[in-house]
């Protein structure tokens, strides 16, 4: 059986070609360039062109990205809107023309003309991730207290937008990767996340899968335990096992759910203090999580900029090693066919 390797590669790709994560994400010759030196280097799967991921459709919709300092990651500080009703009234931003969509556009087909075995993928913003950067988590989180209808609608009405999207991701032969971690607790709490977020949650990913031809991976981080049925009512085949939740009971829960892929993330702590024996362990750790699960990856959350590639490609050989040894040690009892994957759901189904 085989457990692949899914690291999260966003900013950490623009480190790779010496430069800052501020220049590659304004630059769309820098941002393809930064993300084929990672694919060569790490093969990794998905290839998400993006280091920003969240802030782009927001920015589509007049929000400001902040230039930060250093090698710190692009942001929104100010929200151009302060309320669910000013959000009711705007009209889908046009992915061919506005903010930085474009040129991401185009940098991920460079990247897929020159890694044609990638998968390669733009990323989408869900609802609540998308009105947070809007308006405003404090904004928002007012308006949830005092209006949940009107949030609840709002959630709905961007959904259209997120659509088109979609539609024009796929027109350019590429696809999608699913992010919706503003949604998670503590920030909403899972009463809220049912009543508000699941309905437009729901509908983004059905019409999503629909345009793209295949189930859409569900990736929220955090502390998503205590909103795991509610993901899995979306009818996702593949979820995240968030590094900070409580890991142990997530998959047990998911063995109910032998048919959906489960990214265990490591924790980054030992990556990225460069102390690979902890590393190792944590590896160990994943994988007795991942308890001969079939559909199964071990993924990590976003690497910082500064993660030494050596300790990435250390981790990889690693983790190819045990594969290597389980799978002798498994071939008496193992069926088959029986393997461990990130991607037997739909044959694209990882972010």
């Amino acid at each position: 059986m085989r457990v692949q390797f899914c690291p999260s590669v966003y900013e950490h790709a623009a480190g790779l070609i010496g430069k800052t994560p501020w220049e590659v994400s304004r630059n769309g010759q820098l941002l393809s360039k930064a993300h084929i030196e990672a694919f060569r280097l790490y093969n990794h799967r998905p290839v998400v062109v993006g280091i920003d991921i969240y802030n782009l459709e927001a920015e589509a919709y007049g929000a400001t990205v902040d230039r930060p300092s250093g090698i710190g990651v692009p942001a929104i500080l100010r929200h151009p809107y302060s309320t669910a009703k000013e959000l009711m009234t705007l009209e889908p931003f046009n992915p061919k023309t506005d903010g930085r969509i474009p040129m991401v556009i185009e940098a991920a087909r460079r990247v897929a003309d020159e890694c044609p075995e990638a998968d390669v993928r733009i990323p989408l913003s869900g609802p609540f991730s998308l009105a947070t950067n809007l308006m405003g988590f404090e904004n928002l989180l007012c308006e949830i207290m005092t209006s949940p209808d009107l949030v609840a609608r709002t959630l709905n009405h961007l959904v259209a937008g997120q659509v088109e999207f979609c539609k024009e991701i796929v027109r350019q032969g590429l696809d999608i990767g699913f992010f919706e971690s503003a949604a998670a607790p503590p920030l909403l709490s899972p009463d809220n996340f049912r009543d508000i977020e699941l309905g437009a949650l729901k509908k983004i990913m059905e019409e999503t899968s629909m345009v793209v031809g295949h189930p859409v991976p569900c990736i929220i981080g955090g502390n998503t335990l205590p909103i795991l049925d509610y993901i899995l009512e979306t009818g996702t085949g593949y979820v995240c096992c968030p590094a900070g939740t409580d890991q142990k009971m997530f998959m047990e829960k998911m063995r109910t759910h032998p048919d959906v892929t489960v990214r265990i993330n490591m924790d980054l702590g030992p990556m990225t203090s460069k102390n690979f024996e902890a590393v190792k362990k944590e590896v160990d750790r994943v994988l007795e999580l991942a308890n001969n699960r079939e559909r199964v990856c071990i993924g990590t959350g976003c690497l910082p900029f500064e993660t030494d590639p050596e300790i990435v490609l250390k981790t990889k050989e690693y983790i190819l090693s045990k594969n290597i040894g389980r799978n002798k040690g498994n071939q008496a009892i193992r069926k088959p066919g029986y393997r461990i994957s990130g991607n037997q759901d739909t044959g694209k189904g990882q972010s």
